[in-house]
């Protein structure tokens, strides 16, 4: 089958999303597909850019390439799954989360424009238009989901697929730091953990790992001043797949506690490595796969609880132990594989 995955690309941003496109592509072409990945540069600021976005997507024509049919479309982000398609399948990463979930929000920015509530309706009416007119629907998470139902009406499944090199991931003995690698941006919430630090009752350290965006980073460098955190915080900044395998598999636990994450690599990278994760209970895609006190903790959002939750890890090596361990076998026990996610996109 000859297949286009459509996804976009913020310029110099690259994470998840990106890294999701290129093993979904590598999946495909293993099971012997043609597969070519198209990707749509996207711009959110100014807002008005956005409805430009939308109109490119919804006039491109991926229906052939060079005089041969393409069939299947497999769109994975806003706006590339307005493309029209035959043989269209959503497998749906987020959708412009500005315009949903993050409306009204500390993380949302789409409603201080003047034309925000227009631009929102923009999208919310293009994107029930699309939804009926796609052959099949799946989220990246029972979260995104949700989502789908609260605010389209969209009945859709969950797809999990395994994060990117799974098989490399291991465990070793930990060596007395949590560890957080993502994105350093508001909503993964790294202020919080910051807070949580400086109201521990031991000398918790965290390692964070992940590329700054915006002035976010200056705001978390001036708070771990202010609290006196200098020695036991540490950035490593974009490190390579190998640094953040190693750091993991040495980790007394993964601390990952976003706002309403859709999916979260980091959650099933920690399970691979035998760690407890510690989330929150607002932190979305995460809390499909830890269990409270079985493989990880789960905390309340706010540096209180969150700091009660690493301090007890910190305190009790064997229990944190235990709980990795009982995340690793959860995970092996869902049986994610790249097999079972290509087998329905194609259906």
């Amino acid at each position: 089958m000859r297949v286009v995955i459509a996804t976009v690309q913020v310029p110099f941003v690259y994470g998840g999303a990106e890294i999701h496109a290129a093993e979904l592509n590598k999946a495909l072409l293993s099971q012997g597909h043609e597969s070519e990945i198209v990707t749509i540069p996207f711009q959110y600021s100014p807002s008005e850019r956005i409805l430009d976005s939308m109109l490119i997507s919804r006039l491109l024509d991926l229906s052939h390439s060079n005089g041969q049919k393409i069939d299947r479309l497999i769109a994975l982000k806003f706006p590339a799954y307005l493309i029209p398609h035959h043989s269209k399948v959503i497998w749906l990463l987020h959708q412009h989360r500005q315009a949903y979930e993050l409306w009204g929000t500390r993380y949302g920015d789409l409603e201080v424009h003047p034309n925000g509530m227009q631009i929102r309706n923009s999208i919310i009416q293009a994107d029930n238009k699309v939804f009926a007119e796609s052959r099949a629907i799946f989220g990246n998470s029972q979260n995104v989901v949700n989502r789908l139902k609260k605010f389209n009406r969209v009945q859709a499944d969950p797809l999990y697929h395994p994060p990117q090199n799974a098989e490399l991931f291991h465990c070793q003995s930990e060596e007395g730091y949590f560890f957080y690698p993502s994105r350093i941006n508001p909503s993964k919430r790294q202020d919080l953990v910051i807070e949580a630090l400086g109201k521990t009752k031991n000398p918790v350290k965290v390692i964070f790992a992940g590329q700054a965006e915006g002035d976010y980073f200056q705001e978390l460098e001036a708070k771990i001043e202010k609290l006196g955190l200098e020695q036991r915080v540490l950035f490593l900044g974009k490190i390579t797949e190998q640094e953040k395998i190693n750091y993991y598999s040495k980790a007394l636990a993964v601390i990952y506690p976003p706002y309403e994450e859709d999916y979260g690599y980091i959650t099933l990278e920690g399970m691979l490595s035998s760690k407890p994760i510690v989330t929150c209970q607002d932190s979305g895609g995460p809390l499909e796969f830890v269990r409270n006190r079985e493989t990880g903790l789960i905390a309340q959002p706010n540096a209180e609880s969150l700091a009660a939750a690493i301090d007890e890890l910190w305190e009790n090596r064997q229990w944190s132990e235990k709980l990795g361990k009982a995340a690793y076998s959860y995970y092996q026990s869902l049986g994610i594989n790249w097999k079972n996610v290509v087998k329905k996109l194609l259906a």
